[in-house]
């Protein structure tokens, strides 16, 4: 098992990628991957919600983690498992860990309001099925499942080991820091690129963002300002991620950070629908915004 310093730094999200035909296109994943990775990216996050994971079938969402596989000795590779049911949630954890990763993520099982005895006992179950401790992917907005502290099945769950730490998808960040304070063995991501220096500001090792698959030297800066006791730069640079951000989600945030790829010799097919793709005008608002706001290196 990596170390916490070993795993701390910025992961992407990493988009699925298809071909004309619709199907998986690993090697268009690849170079968006290699590209992050050469970018000063940590690792990666493969199968979550950037990934369209639940607009997949079963065997594409496994030819996703095939296709980060290939980058295993040069990354930190996390998989996204989740699913509703806990068999298919372990089927992806046994093919995601065989394949080399380090370790799996899961949001909360969703749709039927389960008990909070119910949810840690998901997870207990795909530690088991992984031999490792599991990434709780906290994305209340999605899932509507709050780990509330006050529960003692979440404390409990939290406590036993079988637990990694959060991926913190949720503008509660009180609650971030109340979840390391009850165990300070576990660690934290940042799960939304606009809160990313709030994040580290409490204690989360790295972050884990969605928009990081086409700003990764921006948000790098960012990091790096902040380790460097620089904050008042850094902060310039979050506001800036924040107006692309804000933007991106305006017209939809999967589209627009394909498209983005796109204009930047990474094409990835266009995300599935219901999703739609940009139309001229918000191709042209997003062009503006990141010519605006965009730190690219220097």
């Amino acid at each position: 098992m990596k170390t916490k310093e070993q795993l701390g730094g910025l992961y992407a999200a990493s988009v699925t990628a298809y071909d004309a035909s619709g199907a998986i296109d690993k090697a268009a994943m690849q170079k968006v991957m290699q590209r992050n990775l050469n970018e000063g990216g940590t690792g990666l996050f493969v199968g979550g919600s950037s990934g369209e994971c639940f607009m997949l079938t079963e065997p594409e969402r496994v030819q996703c983690f095939e296709a980060a596989a290939a980058l295993k000795d040069s990354a930190t590779l996390i998989a996204h498992v989740g699913a509703i049911g806990t068999d298919e949630a372990v089927r992806y954890t046994k093919a995601a860990m065989a394949l080399g990763f380090d370790f799996v993520a899961s949001t909360a099982p969703f749709y039927y309001s389960f008990s909070p005895k119910q949810v840690c006992r998901y997870y207990y179950d795909l530690c088991d099925a992984a031999h490792a401790p599991v990434l709780i992917y906290n994305f209340p907005g999605n899932t509507h499942c709050e780990f509330d502290l006050s529960s003692p099945d979440y404390v409990e769950l939290l406590k036993s080991g079988a637990i990694l730490g959060v991926k913190q998808t949720n503008y509660n960040l009180f609650q971030l820091e109340r979840m390391m304070n009850l165990n300070p063995d576990l660690i934290a991501f940042n799960g939304y690129d606009e809160t990313m220096l709030a994040g580290k500001a409490l204690g989360a090792i790295g972050s884990i963002g969605s928009t990081f698959n086409m700003m990764m030297p921006h948000y790098k800066k960012i990091f790096d300002l902040y380790d460097e006791n620089k904050h008042a730069e850094a902060l310039v640079l979050q506001h800036k991620a924040n107006n692309c951000m804000e933007t991106m989600c305006r017209v939809g945030l999967i589209s627009a950070i394909k498209y983005v790829l796109g204009t930047q010799g990474c094409p990835v097919g266009e995300a599935r629908r219901p999703f739609t793709p940009l139309n001229d005008a918000q191709k042209q608002l997003v062009d503006e915004i990141l010519a605006q706001n965009l730190y690219i290196g220097s």
